[in-house]
């Protein structure tokens, strides 16, 4: 599930440290100063003749070192200060001593090096200056990568010390083998040397990558590079059909459920024994109804409720297609649930209540006050991208098969799918009864039904949708759905969608947001083990080489050679429905894309978009209703995500607020790892 980010504590900024002592205790000078370097004046430091113990942080470990160190203890990186002070010059190398830090540190203790104070060495002043400065810099940028990871780490604040307080610095680098520019006290006959050994440093160390958040090893190729093997194109499985993925949408209590159940049951999916036991149970809890529904449903607590909170997934053959059913929750609290689940959809199925006032409370909710779930659905889906819609008109037997209930609610629900982008021509309507089992896989026997209806049954419409293109020629890419235990293996298994390109046993892929590779140890389909899988295939893929703990939901499989994103600072390009309450600047919302969802604020409203895609030229001060615009937003956790030119999949977005979907889009523009 999405990650949490965990907030630190809350601090009282009216709190002060020193309330906690009393004014009147006795205290040892010698203490004193040794505790609080700061507070002492002038005299008394030099008297104490004590360094203030100064640390640095390594980028890489997080390491504490000491001031005199110039690369870490613990990883060997050198630190940032030194490497911004070699690039410019400012610091001379001589030798770089191979002794332990420990020693060179003791050495320094034990000749105990008078403190410069800032009147006696300003040039040493102004390079502690732009060392430090150099080193806030440094760490405080946070380069963008394809492999960022994906907890945005806390920053970590540099020391600062007061002006009036002289640090020794530049001592402590010279014992070092280091020599401040201005100090020529070495001679002429070293300076050509010195010059030498800094050039070669000063080259060496620009090829460091310092990056914490880089995780990918493998450098990016640019995706005209990509050129996909013959085992790829080719289908040796010849004959085979074709998968199509159908999401069943619609608002809650419709009968989604029984509808699947129904539909398995009668192309033998089901077997009787699965199917009695389903009907005993659920007579004796009083549920007699759900007993097709209870196929789909199999958790205790969606039985117990009624309802269906997560999507459920079944397998199908019709005469074209091998249907992966996408049975999605309907009630509007689990609707993150369904856009996790409906995301993969190729087509849908969306169900209707004919009964009287059940279609009007799946389009103007309940009391006719907001937006129903038959409505959030059909704008969810076309979001997905899906064109294709057949829309079953369910519990037709609750009205007798009447012809103008039908054509009353193909007129209302009509105006709304066009107005949401949807053809005509792509939607086929399907009067049906999935309780007396009227229209299902063969023409309706109910005379009050055939009277007026000679159309497609639903398995016949299924059969008529035209498979969307899949794009094998692309790199891989697989936004991991769900995390599932193999039924081969039993290993833990990534389960997901191929969005593109094609996956075989053995191949070589990147975890995201990990950054870490592994091999295909194992490729299901249905419950059945296959070598090869292709874009558009629903598999549960086992990995060896990486612990299973790295497979997290909304993570990405994809090519070593061609990594996806990983940020939280992006520019979208939205649409807002129906809203009530404006979008402002800082308004919190829920972003949703593939499989994640994390808390996110709009951090610009950039312009707002006219019917070409034209942006205006001053920005809005908030969105309503209707409006199309361009936003950034940034997010709590990173995220596995592409321009939607690049990946549609991994490149469609949601805002949600209060439990409604308010805002519709595409990532039009990766901005970066935002660390603020």
């Amino acid at each position: 599930m999405p990650r949490k980010v965990v907030s630190g504590p809350d601090y009282d900024d009216e709190y002060d440290d020193y309330d906690e002592y009393d004014d009147d205790d006795e205290y040892d000078e010698n203490e004193y100063a040794n505790n609080h370097p700061v507070k002492m004046g002038k005299e008394s430091l030099k008297k104490s003749s004590i360094t203030v113990p100064v640390h640095w942080t390594c980028s890489m470990c997080t390491f504490s070192n000491h001031e005199s160190m110039v690369y870490c203890e613990m990883c060997g990186v050198f630190r940032e200060t030194f490497v911004k002070s070699a690039k410019d010059g400012l610091l001379k190398a001589v030798a770089v001593s191979s002794e332990p830090r420990t020693s060179a540190a003791s050495k320094i203790d034990s000749a105990k090096t008078p403190v410069k104070t800032r009147a006696a060495d300003s040039d040493s002043d102004s390079a502690r200056k732009h060392a430090s400065m150099s080193y806030d810099k440094a760490n405080s940028m946070r380069l963008p990568s394809a492999g960022s990871s994906l907890g945005a780490e806390k920053k970590k604040k540099t020391p600062v010390l007061s002006d009036a307080v002289p640090v020794e610095r530049i001592p402590l680098l010279a014992s070092d083998g280091f020599q401040p520019k201005g100090n020529q006290s070495g001679g002429a006959s070293s300076s050509s040397q010195s010059d030498s050994v800094i050039q070669k440093l000063s080259s060496d160390i620009g090829q460091l990558n310092v990056d914490k958040n880089n995780v990918n090893v493998t450098k990016p190729c640019l995706p005209e590079e990509y050129k996909p093997e013959k085992w790829m194109l080719a289908d040796p499985e010849s004959g085979a059909l074709s998968q199509l993925n159908l999401a069943i949408v619609g608002h809650v209590d419709s009968g989604k459920s029984t509808l699947s159940g129904r539909l398995l049951h009668l192309l033998g999916r089901i077997s009787k024994k699965d199917m009695h036991k389903n009907e005993k149970e659920s007579k004796e809890k009083g549920k007699g109804s759900f007993a097709f529904a209870w196929a789909m449903d199999e958790s205790s607590e969606e039985r117990e409720r009624g309802v269906t909170m997560t999507v459920a997934v079944a397998y199908l053959e019709t005469k074209k297609f091998r249907v992966v059913l996408l049975d999605s929750p309907g009630h509007k609290d689990f609707v993150p649930n369904m856009i996790s689940g409906a995301t993969q959809a190729d087509a849908a199925i969306l169900v209707i209540d004919a009964s009287t006032g059940s279609f009007e409370a799946g389009m103007d909710g309940e009391g006719g006050k907001g937006v129903g779930q038959t409505k959030e659905h059909a704008q969810l889906v076309r979001s997905f991208g899906v064109e294709q819609l057949v829309i079953a008109v369910n519990k037709m037997d609750a009205v007798a098969y009447a012809k103008e209930r039908f054509d009353f609610i193909k007129l209302q629900l009509g105006s709304f799918l066009r107005s949401c982008n949807f053809k005509d021509s792509a939607i086929t309507w399907i009067p049906l009864s999935a309780v007396e089992n009227q229209n299902l896989i063969s023409a309706p026997s109910d005379a009050r039904l055939t009277s007026w209806y000679q159309g497609f049954c639903l398995l016949d419409a299924i059969d008529s949708l035209q498979l969307p293109s899949r794009d094998v020629s692309k790199p891989l890419i697989l936004p991991i759905c769900d995390v599932i235990k193999s039924q081969s293996t039993g290993q833990l298994a990534a389960y997901g969608k191929l969005e593109t390109g094609a996956i075989k046993n053995g191949s070589k892929v990147l975890v995201l947001p990990s950054g870490q590779e592994a091999t295909v140890k194992t490729i299901e389909r249905d419950s059945n083990s296959c070598t090869i899988a292709r874009a558009g295939d629903n598999v549960a893929i086992c990995l060896q080489g990486i612990d299973g703990n790295q497979l997290i939901p909304g993570g990405v499989l994809c090519h070593p050679g061609f990594p996806v994103a990983v940020a939280n600072h992006l520019e979208l390009k939205v649409l807002v429905l129906d809203i009530t309450t404006p979008i402002l600047f800082g308004s919190q919302v829920e972003f949703h894309i593939h499989h994640v969802k994390e808390a996110a604020r709009v951090t610009k409203i950039v312009a707002l978009l006219d019917r070409t895609g034209k942006p205006s030229k001053s920005a809005p001060r908030f969105l309503k209703s209707k409006q199309n615009a361009l936003i950034q937003v940034t997010l709590d956790g990173a995220v596995c995500v592409q321009e939607f030119s690049k990946s549609r999949a991994l490149g469609r977005a949601y805002l949600r607020s209060s439990g409604r979907t308010i805002a519709v889009g595409v990532v039009n523009r990766i901005i970066g790892q935002d660390q603020n």
